[in-house]
């Protein structure tokens, strides 16, 4: 797709906004995390289902402040695709809300952003109704505004992502390490990801749908060009698109920027993010 293609990062700017200077300057007022992992042998006896144990990154400043790089890195990229900025405003949004979280992860594949993780003992649901009760006596709750979803546990309470939802993410990963992605076809599959003409509310469809039919075209006619030989390997960046789709958003948000910044609605920050010159 040309106006894909054609997409660069601009220069680095110098302003700031709240939210945005928050996320990639924590890791200097915090304390250097501690790196002791898991001791070896020792396996969790709590959950039959190893998949429904809660997990936490090893390293919360290191991988939160690489997945905040990536997120910037991700807008940028989005903004100065050509063909995104032609559209209005509210689609615009409407887009980048949708699609944010696939986004990043393959940002993080491309970056070779390998997840560590360790087992974290969840609160009991006694600690959790006693903790909710205590910081709604402290100050009342504060809900997003109407009709604006929240990404991000009610009630102040965090909630750890399971060793299968994080599974999921490193299967992804590992997915595209395996299939050696090139820097135009992660463009191409980040172009079809972010023109999905399937949104509800877009009043753009078929200019949107076209777009990513052309994204679609473009990484066909490139895969072709270059790997002659390998005549299923569309089909196994196709499978990459598809895997996208288990990619839980909430999940995202809780593992890499709840650590550091506590609740937040994530549609407030892309917004915040999305309007400054990054």
């Amino acid at each position: 797709m040309a106006c894909v293609e054609r997409c660069r990062c601009c220069t680095d700017s110098r302003r700031h906004s709240s939210i945005l200077y928050s996320i990639l300057r924590s890791e200097e007022r915090a304390a250097s995390p501690a790196r002791q992992g898991p001791r070896r042998g020792q396996a969790s006896r709590g959950c039959p289902c190893g998949s429904r144990r809660r997990v936490a990154l090893r390293s919360p400043q290191v991988a939160c402040k690489a997945a905040s790089a990536v997120l910037v890195k991700t807008l940028r990229f989005v903004q100065n695709v050509p063909c995104f900025q032609e559209l209005p405003l509210d689609e615009q949004l409407l887009l980048v809300r949708s699609c944010w979280a696939p986004l990043l992860v393959l940002g993080l594949a491309q970056d070779r952003v390998h997840l560590e993780t360790v087992e974290s003992a969840e609160p009991s649901m006694l600690q959790q109704i006693l903790t909710t009760r205590r910081q709604g006596e402290q100050s009342p709750p504060r809900g997003p505004a109407p009709g604006r979803p929240h990404h991000g546990s009610a009630g102040g309470v965090p909630h750890l992502p399971s060793a299968g939802e994080i599974q999921t993410i490193k299967g992804f990963l590992a997915k595209c390490w395996s299939l050696d992605i090139s820097t135009k076809e992660y463009a191409y599959l980040k172009g079809t990801v972010l023109f999905n003409p399937d949104l509800p509310g877009l009043q753009c469809t078929q200019y949107i749908e076209g777009l990513q039919r052309e994204a679609q075209q473009a990484l066909n006619e490139h895969v072709r060009l270059i790997h002659r030989g390998d005549e299923a390997r569309f089909a196994k960046l196709n499978v990459v698109l598809s895997l996208l789709r288990s990619i839980n958003a909430n999940v995202i948000a809780e593992l890499f920027f709840r650590p550091i910044i506590g609740a937040v609605n994530m549609d407030d920050m892309l917004l915040e993010m999305l309007c400054a010159k990054l």
